[in-house]
């Protein structure tokens, strides 16, 4: 096991609730407008992660016990379905903080895709490190584009997940019916992970940090029976629906593959609702960003948080105890 997994399994141990437990707010500050301190108030706070095999469930349970060993606010994160849903339970008061992928929250405050409609009413703290979207098939599948995915058995992540957001508009931008020319399976990913491995699955959309541990599983168990293919033909097409979308490299290092492999990427944010009070925002984005190092000993994708970027979170409004925070 390497050192950044024993650190993560301690912060997990520490920092995770049970599955889909959430909890609303129990500050003394709960409403908006708080101090304009940048001092976190006491009480409790719940982290809203995603599937127990990524990246945001590891960094979730390394953030909360980060916030509850270094401020009054005692933190607990919770395994959710990520994106989406981590949105949509957020607004309902269900967590006080959630990670997102930037082009989920960007549908989220313009009341696009699967908030149509119904503009939420939240607030980046920061911008974070970046997901890599990760398409891994098996190799006799036929699959060498997105294109050939069609009649195929694919896992296109969570329901109500940011994978699944990404997958479908992949899809999309190759001319194909996530509903009707693929067979979609809407899996999480340690359901993925066994499907690729019992031969029930041809591949699998997954949008995460590197590494990603359930990936790094696959890759590991099947070895030559597993590769994965350059999306980034369909990269113009995704910038059309949302310019958060960029291109980025799986070096071949990350998961032992033969070369490296071209792909899209989006930044993730952390959310919170427009009421969270100021000095929490303001701590909480100061600790971030002061302690990188101890979040990155939970997992080698915080190395990819930066200060000078934190703020880059456009079309979802900054908070502005983090604006504090940041020197904004």
């Amino acid at each position: 096991m390497r050192n950044w997994q024993k650190v993560a399994a301690a912060a997990l141990a520490v920092g995770l609730v049970a599955t889909g437990c959430g909890g609303k707010r129990t500050t003394s500050e709960a409403g908006g407008g708080g101090s304009a301190a940048c001092e976190a108030s006491d009480g409790r706070i719940t982290i809203a992660t995603g599937n127990s095999g990524g990246v945001y469930y590891v960094m979730g349970g390394g953030l909360a016990k980060l916030i509850s060993d270094n401020t009054k606010l005692k933190a607990t994160a919770a395994e959710t379905g990520a994106s989406v849903q981590n949105i949509q339970q957020l607004v309902a008061g269900d967590y006080d903080m959630a990670f997102s992928l930037a082009d989920t929250a960007a549908d989220a405050v313009a009341g696009k895709g699967a908030f149509d409609g119904k503009p939420q009413k939240v607030k980046a703290l920061t911008r974070l490190y970046p997901n890599y979207t990760q398409v891994l098939v098996r190799t006799g599948s036929g699959i060498e584009s997105i294109r050939d995915m069609k009649g195929k058995r694919i896992s296109t992540g969570s329901p109500k997940s940011g994978t699944e957001v990404i997958a479908h508009r992949l899809l999309q931008a190759a001319g194909l019916d996530p509903e009707k020319d693929v067979q979609a399976q809407r899996l999480d990913l340690a359901k993925t992970a066994d499907g690729m491995k019992d031969g029930s699955l041809d591949g699998l959309v997954w949008s995460g940090g590197l590494p990603t541990a359930q990936i790094t599983d696959i890759t590991t168990s099947l070895k030559g029976e597993v590769k994965f293919i350059d999306i980034t033909p369909q990269l113009g097409a995704l910038k059309e629906v949302n310019p958060v979308y960029d291109q980025g490299t799986i070096l071949a290092a990350t998961y032992g593959q033969p070369a490296d492999t071209p792909t899209v990427v989006v930044p993730n944010v952390l959310l919170v609702r427009d009421d969270f009070p100021e000095g929490d925002a303001c701590a909480v984005t100061k600790l971030i960003h002061d302690k990188k190092a101890d979040l990155e000993r939970v997992h080698p994708a915080a190395r990819d948080i930066l200060r000078e970027q934190a703020d880059r979170t456009d079309p979802v409004p900054v908070h502005p105890g983090s604006e504090d925070a940041l020197g904004g």
